[in-house]
């Protein structure tokens, strides 16, 4: 199989926060250069604003009027601001919010019509970017909605684990009214697809976590695991699909028990994201999953408190990167080995002795 370069399209994010920093700083890198093509989404004259802010001297962008000019070796930019946008570090306002939907925008257009292979975006400030265009609570609703999928798993991905979430950006109350067995069902099987298709493991061990303390302690603390949790669970093992649970989280994640797992299922946003971000906060990666193009992000925010300080940290940004780069590649191999499957054979034993049998028949399978 052919390796072509992967381009890695970049959306700015919010252009009064960290964004620029952690993009220069991971662009700056030269191993990028030999895993993929960078092409920021962006504007020449705020990535000067912050070089200038930040005292980066050595770094430029290749300036590029479309993905196809993209230049190998060097990190791209694709201008798609008007000169006059005003930065304003540290502040979030109505037009550091428009330029980060231009932005996104632009890259999107060009991931759907294959002018990128990856998208990678830097953080946005939810509120800010709202408007008649952008009416969503973040990036994966927003990047669900232009790709027309049904289902998508906002998937969080670090060294030591990889954690999706059954309700994602919604408020805490209306979390149990959300908990279905058909919702839970539709994300297991996305994690579990997902964990087989980008990440190469063929066959994936799932945890799936309670919703009340000690997962509701045999509904003395709440009824949704004996009557949704435990059902889907056991509907998902009926379906071959390896799933265990309901774990309590404070156990689960304190004993260290995520770890015996390839991924796990939180209910909710915090009960998740906390334990991870706790443990990757500087080299997690957030994934969207069940998208037909592969979508990676930071963990962190805008951070406009520390925005044009030098203080932010380019890790997580960086990791998105590779991992974005990565899941493509796994994604290719997966299509490459479905191409031609073997049929399902049926082999029919006469021998009534075991000893007769050959003894390769029981090497078990790798």
């Amino acid at each position: 199989m052919e390796k072509k370069m992967i381009i890695a399209g970049i959306s700015h994010g919010d252009i009064n926060g960290i964004g620029y920093e952690v993009i220069i700083k991971a662009l700056s890198d030269p191993v990028i250069n030999d895993i993929c093509i960078p092409v920021v989404y962006g504007s020449p004259k705020v990535a000067a604003y912050h070089r200038k802010a930040l005292n980066i001297n050595n770094f430029s962008f290749n300036n590029i009027r479309s993905a196809e000019e993209a230049h190998s070796k060097k990190a791209n930019m694709i201008n798609c601001l008007d000169d006059n946008t005003r930065v304003e570090l540290g502040k979030s306002t109505p037009q550091g919010g428009e330029a980060a939907l231009i932005s996104l925008e632009k890259a999107v257009e060009d991931l759907i019509s294959g002018k990128i292979n990856v998208l990678i975006t830097a953080p946005i400030d939810k509120h800010n970017v709202q408007s008649e265009n952008f009416h969503f609570n973040g990036h994966t609703e927003y990047l669900k909605s232009k790709a027309g999928t049904k289902e998508v798993l906002m998937f969080m991905i670090g060294e030591s684990m990889r954690i999706g979430f059954a309700t994602g950006h919604v408020p805490l109350s209306k979390v149990p009214e959300l908990i279905t067995v058909e919702l839970l069902m539709q994300k297991i099987r996305l994690m579990n697809h997902s964990l087989i298709l980008d990440f190469g493991i063929r066959k994936p061990r799932i945890a799936v976590l309670g919703l009340n303390p000690h997962a509701g302690d045999n509904s003395l603390l709440g009824t949704e695991e004996s009557e949704i949790i435990i059902p889907a669970i056991q509907q998902a093992q009926e379906e071959g699909i390896l799933t265990f649970g309901p774990f309590p989280a404070d156990g689960f994640f304190g004993a260290g028990s995520f770890t015996k797992f390839d991924g796990i299922l939180s209910m909710y946003h915090d009960q998740g994201l906390s334990p991870f971000k706790a443990l990757s906060f500087d080299s997690g990666v957030n994934f969207t999953a069940g998208l037909p193009f592969v979508r990676t992000s930071p963990v962190h925010g805008t951070a406009f408190a520390i925005a044009g300080k030098g203080e932010a940290s380019e890790n997580s940004f960086r990791q998105a990167i590779y991992l974005a780069c990565d899941i493509f590649r796994n994604r290719q191999i997966y299509a490459e080995i479905s191409k031609n499957p073997l049929k399902h054979q049926d082999i029919e034993i006469h021998s009534d002795r075991i000893d007769e049998l050959p003894p390769d028949i029981f090497i078990a399978e790798q």
